[in-house]
């Protein structure tokens, strides 16, 4: 009991200095050489404070027709940039790139490696490679001479629209029955060129061709990985061991089959072939 007195006289004698050094105002002109300069906090009149701009929505009616068919156009024109996603995605090669890298990764039985969202940037910077041209001539004929005044949206909005129907219609030169599946849907006359399919027809039409095309690829690679799977599973189960899943033994065959026939490089080759003949 008398050991703790000291302890608590001491804390009593802390608490009391350091709270006389906290609540005691400090001297501003004790520690400062005697030909110091002396502050002020006063402001200068060049000093001037910040300014908000006010800002004011106005809704009017049109007074002409002009103004309506502006309205209309700024409006289509933002649900392009809106849908500009969407139309990256399928009207692109990316739909089957993005298809056929999924489907090799489930071929050799991959779950987390690769990501997805690393095989989507490889498909999308594959799709960037191959359709850089049709991207250069949408620039050069369609956006440039948008912003130059040249054209206007109409003609500008055809011009976008030329090159990438001829892409989807190479793409489909060799089967156009989606495009004459979805001409008979619509109940539109059979066409006798390019010109005379809508886009409305032509874009759905590609999807389920691009979507035909790379099940296809898909399954075609499927085939050699079932294959090691089949004869993994007849080994295990020739041995009694049935237990034993056959996916992890298979797997690691796979990938060293994959990596010594330099699968990556075939697969972008042969993907590349496929759509650039």
């Amino acid at each position: 009991m008398m050991s703790q007195i000291p302890k608590r006289l001491f804390r009593i004698i802390f608490i009391a200095f350091f709270s006389l050094i906290c609540v005691l105002p400090v001297s501003s002109q004790a520690n400062f050489p005697a030909n110091s300069a002396v502050g002020r906090t006063n402001m200068t009149g060049t000093v001037q404070g910040l300014e908000i701009p006010s800002v004011n929505l106005e809704i009017t009616q049109p007074q002409s027709g002009q103004e309506v068919a502006f309205s209309i156009q700024l409006l289509l024109l933002l649900t392009i940039l809106t849908l500009a996603p969407s139309i990256l995605i399928l009207a692109t090669s990316f739909l089957r790139f993005s298809i056929v890298l999924d489907f090799i990764k489930r071929a050799l039985s991959l779950q987390q490696v690769p990501p997805t969202a690393v095989l989507n940037g490889i498909a999308f910077f594959m799709t960037l490679f191959i359709m850089w041209p049709v991207f250069n001539e949408i620039y050069t004929n369609s956006f440039k001479p948008l912003s130059d005044g040249q054209i206007g949206i109409e003609a500008a909005y055809a011009e976008a629209e030329a090159p990438i129907r001829l892409f989807m219609y190479k793409q489909m030169s060799n089967d156009t029955s989606y495009i004459a599946l979805f001409m008979n849907m619509g109940g539109l006359d059979k066409p006798e060129t390019l010109a005379d399919v809508p886009t409305y027809v032509l874009i759905p039409a590609y999807i389920l061709h691009e979507l035909t095309v790379a099940f296809k690829i898909g399954i075609l690679l499927y085939i050699p990985f079932i294959v090691i799977d089949m004869v993994v599973a007849s080994v295990l189960m020739s041995m009694g061991m049935i237990m034993l899943p056959p996916v992890q033994i298979s797997m690691p065959f796979k990938l060293m089959l994959f990596v010594l026939i330099d699968g990556w490089g075939l697969l972008t080759q042969q993907l590349f072939n496929s759509i650039v003949r």
